[in-house]
């Protein structure tokens, strides 16, 4: 299962452990269980303060599992099917949890979590591809690491396909709390949390409300607002960072290759170096946190005012809150999402092998889509309004060369049609001869750019119609201390780069005009 690199690596990892854990494998005669209990003997043969067993008997209904505890406790986490691919590291941190090596997460969560009295159990259902389902995996198995009334188990979908039928499932991650569904898509320990913890919203608020004013406060994670938090706190002035998520859009993005400098790297892996570097700097960081209004004071302070109802204040105001997936908005969307409408296809591609799935949008990111889906899935149509694609044209010579790829243009989507549970088809109209056509399939994916997160902006700063912030060269908006920078400004390109150049820019805006005042 590993090979001599990954032995190693994990065997110095290993060293950490504080005390003995045991691993236990519900064992069966299928050929991933024979994977899995491979897997569990090449962990055990690393360190010798690790013990294995298997056994015949399923584990909560399920085999093959694999559960990991502290020596002497009960198992509270588990792995259904072999966690590999994305889910490796979910592994290796489980282990070391298990063996008592301390967490790098945020202390106050990790006592937060501790303090939870209720029984919690949490399936996930993944898809070894997906790269935003280990952070939800992660953050349920520290959970259950530090409280004995918190149980984890990560369930490979492929593995266990009746169960996701069964339930229903169409997108990844897929959380179920006590056996009913608790949510879909990527979450962090925080919003977890805040959704379990019925007094998250007043604990947070308290912990916010005594913080004196700052000179910048930057709204939003994202690679804009990580840069304006490292600019503005190199010049040695009191800075926060408040942010639903740290690294916003970028976190759902799996391979970039135009970041200058670096040949190629991943959403996630640029996230967490874009956190790490604003720790290295006196950044009070406030995650999962979502701002509702913005508002001068008497005393020519700007307030940010949170969904939890605290309040913070600043001499200086960056925004940087990013964007997010365009909808269709068409009848069916909202009703049948992540019951096979998805914005996901690295995620969600896996769910419909063998499937015929739309892709809507003909620009870069529903091009790659299709070339992507193509290997997976029986059938891929894509969809584009216009009667050209605007993607890349080697994209396109790619996806037009797939004997199961056919591209339909000015083409207007005008319904998703489901059964009540799932996706069946999708209704569009020919812009040529206006005649309606439906195609049955079992997955839809949307892929049609962006939406400025500024609704709570629409009537305190200047927007574009589209709902941009209006900025001018040095970041600053229509109200005087107040900057943005990023996807959710008039900023014609959207681009990690240019987002990471723009969040500078406005940053050196900001001090500019503090020290001028």
């Amino acid at each position: 299962m590993l090979d001599a690199t990954m032995k190693q690596q994990l065997g110095t990892y290993l060293n950490n452990l504080r005390n003995p854990i045991e691993l236990q494998v519900s064992v069966n005669d299928s050929p991933k269980s024979k994977e899995l209990e491979e897997l569990a003997q090449e962990i055990a043969q690393l360190n010798d303060k690790i013990s294995l067993t298997t056994t015949r008997d399923a584990i909560d209904g399920r085999s093959p599992v694999m559960t990991i505890a502290k020596a002497g406790n009960d198992a509270r986490v588990a792995f259904a099917g072999v966690p590999m691919g994305h889910e490796f590291t979910s592994l290796v941190l489980a282990l070391l949890q298990a063996g008592s090596h301390p967490s790098k997460e945020d202390v106050a969560l990790q006592e937060q979590a501790k303090s939870l009295t209720r029984a919690l159990n949490f399936e996930v259902y993944v898809s070894l591809s997906c790269h935003n389902c280990p952070d939800v995996v992660q953050a349920v198995n520290l959970m259950a690491a530090l409280n004995p009334n918190i149980k984890a188990t990560m369930i490979d979908g492929g593995v266990f396909p009746d169960e996701v039928k069964a339930r229903n499932i169409m997108a990844v991650p897929a959380v179920f709390l006590n056996g009913e569904p608790f949510a879909n898509g990527k979450m962090t320990l925080a919003e977890i949390l805040n959704k379990v913890d019925d007094d998250a919203d007043a604990k947070a608020a308290a912990a916010l409300a005594d913080k004196d004013p700052f000179d910048v406060l930057v709204v939003g994670g994202g690679p804009a607002g990580a840069s304006a938090a490292i600019y503005a706190a190199r010049k040695g002035i009191r800075t926060g960072i408040v942010a639903e998520r740290f690294g916003g859009q970028v976190s759902d993005t799996v391979g970039i290759e135009n970041f200058i400098s670096v040949k190629y790297t991943e959403g996630p892996k640029l996230v967490a170096h874009l956190e790490e570097h604003v720790k290295e700097y006196d950044v009070d960081v406030m995650k999962a946190q979502k701002a509702v209004a913005l508002r001068k004071t008497d005393a020519g302070l700007t307030e940010v005012e949170l969904a939890n109802g605290a309040v913070l204040a600043s001499k200086s105001v960056i925004l940087a809150t990013g964007a997010r997936w365009r909808e269709m908005n068409v009848p069916g969307e909202q009703e049948y999402k992540a019951k096979g409408v998805c914005f996901c296809p690295h995620c969600d591609g896996p769910l419909f092998k063998g499937k015929k799935v739309a892709v809507i949008g003909g620009g870069n990111s529903g091009i790659e889509a299709a070339i992507d889906l193509a290997g997976i899935v029986e059938h891929v149509t894509v969809l584009e309004f216009s009667d050209t694609l605007r993607a890349d044209a080697v994209l396109v010579k790619k996806a037009e060369s797939l004997q199961n790829v056919n591209i339909i243009k000015m083409a207007m989507t005008t319904e998703v049609l489901g059964d009540g549970e799932r996706v069946v088809g999708i209704k569009y109209k020919d812009r040529r001869t206006d005649e309606t056509h439906v195609i049955e399939l079992a997955g839809i994916f949307v892929q049609i750019g962006l939406v400025p997160n500024s609704e709570f902006l629409r009537d305190t700063l200047a927007l574009t119609d589209r709902g941009e912030i209006v900025i001018d060269a040095h970041g600053a908006t229509s109200m005087p201390g107040v900057f943005a920078a990023g996807d959710v400004t008039n900023t014609p390109y959207k681009q990690i780069i240019i987002s990471m150049g723009s969040g500078a820019t406005a940053a050196l805006g900001a001090f500019d005009y503090l020290i001028r005042r």
